[in-house]
């Protein structure tokens, strides 16, 4: 049964869940082809049909497209995102090189080419730059961009961690409006609600995609002080509400945004995936929500 909606993303964009599965850390999860198959049929059968990957992420797309050759028909029931953009450079590279980011043409058409391949598949749904390159050509990229949508191997464009003017000047060159924007949104780094790039996606009518929700897990840590008193905070409200984790209560929060993103899951675990959405059923209130961005910053609102 589906308990996950699917959102538009953006003018003359897709339909996505508005959970996303993540597979960032698919190759540290231990699991089979099969399983990571029967993982993937459990989180559609919620409604989460749209998954998040990315050349970077070590061997994901390679063991995803491990999982759907399997069962080719599944392809018709997701929503595939992959990003590209980052070279990393190993630390045990005989050369002084460094990691960067490479927005070029031929970048990205062979990162798609890459992608397209490791997973067994002739369409992305989307395509976001994983990260703003200061040496982007946005002219060039509109040709990558345009090349790639003719061809039918993307059919929607995005970005990721970019600032509203990086956004706006890509947008600049493009016919088409850019999808989303995936940022980091959660209580303990606050930098994306205050710094206009949810305001200007909003009056794009973009949805932004929220990752790291949990902080990449430091929300558990139970030493630090700063943690702690949000913690309480966030237990108190879960007991209001009706949640049953304070992992409910930070999905909670983060949709409630007016931007209305959609949030990123990254774990491999089927119970943590169920949170989220049990966090869809939830309904807080305006004090509520402030109250959890008061403990976070440890001083009141002006």
């Amino acid at each position: 049964m589906s308990f996950v909606e699917k959102v538009v993303m953006a003018p003359e964009g897709p339909s996505f869940s508005k959970l996303i599965q993540g597979y960032w850390r698919l190759d540290s999860w231990g699991m089979s082809k099969q399983a990571r198959l029967t993982f993937m049929k459990q989180h559609v059968e919620l409604g989460i049909t749209t998954i998040d990957t990315a050349a970077i992420y070590r061997n994901s797309e390679s063991l995803l497209g491990e999982a759907l050759k399997l069962d080719p028909g599944i392809r018709d029931k997701i929503q595939i995102i992959s990003k590209f953009g980052i070279n990393s450079i190993p630390d045990s590279a005989s050369e002084k090189r460094v990691s960067h980011y490479d927005s070029s043409k031929s970048a990205i058409l062979t990162s798609v080419d890459n992608s397209l391949r490791q997973l067994g598949v002739e369409q992305l749904d989307a395509l976001l730059i994983h990260r703003p390159d200061y040496l982007m050509v946005a002219d060039k990229v509109q040709k990558a961009f345009t090349e790639l949508e003719r061809s039918g191997k993307v059919a929607h464009f995005g970005v990721s961690n970019f600032t509203p003017m990086q956004f706006d000047l890509l947008q600049s060159r493009l016919t088409r409006p850019l999808i989303t924007n995936q940022v980091e949104m959660n209580p303990l780094n606050l930098d994306n609600i205050e710094n206009g790039v949810l305001e200007q996606l909003q009056k794009d009518r973009v949805r932004p995609m929220a990752w790291s929700c949990l902080g990449g897990g430091a929300v558990f840590n139970k030493t630090n002080v700063r943690i702690a008193r949000l913690r309480t905070t966030l237990e108190e409200v879960a007991k209001e509400i009706g949640a049953t984790s304070i992992t409910q209560v930070i999905f909670a929060w983060i949709l409630m945004h007016p931007s209305r993103p959609v949030a990123l899951i990254g774990s491999g675990k089927m119970k943590r995936v169920q949170d989220p959405v049990a966090a869809l059923r939830l309904t807080m209130n305006t004090e509520q929500w402030y109250r959890i961005l008061v403990a976070s910053k440890g001083e009141p609102v002006p």
